[in-house]
């Protein structure tokens, strides 16, 4: 199949390429890298020798999108592109609802213009909320949001949910994401956030390589197995399997369904950081501090339906995601910086 991929020059974005390419797809990448490398393109096409379509362009721009489709014919779109750092998107809101929103209204407009039937949406378990209990199922109603980014990936499952209905998309498909990390195992493609990292295991891998001198341990009085908060880790890899078995699965389908990805297991901080100084033989230096407005105790994911309809399973635990990481890190300790 031929799949469009926004946003493929990205974390999960190139990962999910490079197991579409192993498994005999082709790939076009639509990507403005605005958070993102083009070196990581490269590298997908290194590790797999084979070649992915490159259009560099935003979502916003309709002229650019409309000759895209013209230019080139679709089975299916995984949909990455968008902004994702929650604090930015408290500080600047009409970036993330005009880049987030709009660029997707765009995206899918050209879709039902072009009769592209299939789409997969990058979601995450923030549209959850704060749950009433764990693990998390998808018939949990979505909770409510406390940032703008949150809210983006809420508005677009409901405009999807509204255009599938209305048959103006007749095949959708919800991964609602956990927590990502790990990195592909021959080290040359992982995460590289851009300025400090907003996620807990970049930032463990940065002190760990020297980057930065301590991690803040955002509270240690909850009531959990260390006081520490708790969440579902999944490895990018089984994240990017994720998407391929879905698009396979339902490929000829049409409805609109909803799934969670991640472990059904959950690792706390401090076991976290053991975990990594385990990986990388490095002291992992931390301080606590007090807890964050907003942040939970545990927040961890059901991943059974996943499975029951279309296979999905995790392979990879905490210590393979940390050595991982790790790899990733000490290879290219400025990311895909040359």
């Amino acid at each position: 199949m031929r799949i469009l991929v926004t946003g493929g020059a990205g974390y999960i974005g190139s990962h999910t390429c490079l197991t579409l390419l192993q498994n005999g797809h082709d790939v076009i990448v639509f990507d403005n890298l605005s958070n993102s490398s083009i070196v990581a393109i490269k590298r997908v096409e290194e590790l797999t020798g084979k070649h992915i379509t490159f259009y560099n362009g935003d979502m916003r721009d309709t002229k650019f999108l409309q000759e895209l489709f013209e230019k080139e014919t679709f089975d299916a779109v995984i949909h990455f592109a968008g902004l994702k750092a929650v604090g930015e998107s408290v500080q600047k809101p009409l970036l993330y609802y005009d880049n987030n929103i709009i660029g997707s209204i765009k995206l899918f407009e050209l879709m039902y213009k072009h009769n592209v039937k299939t789409l997969i949406f990058s979601s995450s378990a923030t549209v959850y909320g704060i749950p009433k209990s764990v693990p998390i199922t998808e018939s949990m109603p979505k909770g409510e949001l406390t940032n703008p980014y949150g809210r983006t990936k809420s508005m677009i499952e409901d405009i999807l949910m509204d255009m599938q209905a209305a048959g103006e998309i007749e095949n959708v498909i919800i991964l609602r994401y956990f927590n990502p990390i790990g990195a592909h195992e021959s080290g040359m493609i992982g995460e590289d956030p851009k300025g400090i990292p907003n996620n807990l295991l970049p930032y463990i891998a940065q002190v760990a390589v020297g980057k930065r001198d301590c991690l803040s341990v955002w509270g240690n009085d909850y009531n959990t197995v260390d006081g520490t908060g708790v969440r579902d880790y999944i490895h990018v890899m089984d994240l990017s399997i994720g998407h391929v078995m879905a698009l396979e699965k339902f490929i000829e389908s049409t409805g609109y369904r909803v799934y969670n990805l991640g472990t059904g297991k959950g690792t706390s901080v401090l076991e976290m950081i053991k975990a990594f100084e385990k990986a990388s033989g490095r002291i992992i230096k931390y301080k606590i501090c007090e807890r964050r407005p907003g942040d939970i105790a545990i927040n961890y994911a059901d991943p059974l339906k996943a499975y029951a309809e279309f296979g999905f399973k995790t392979k990879y635990d905490i210590d393979k995601m940390c050595l991982d990481t790790w790899n990733w890190q000490k290879n290219n300790p400025n990311g895909y910086e040359e």
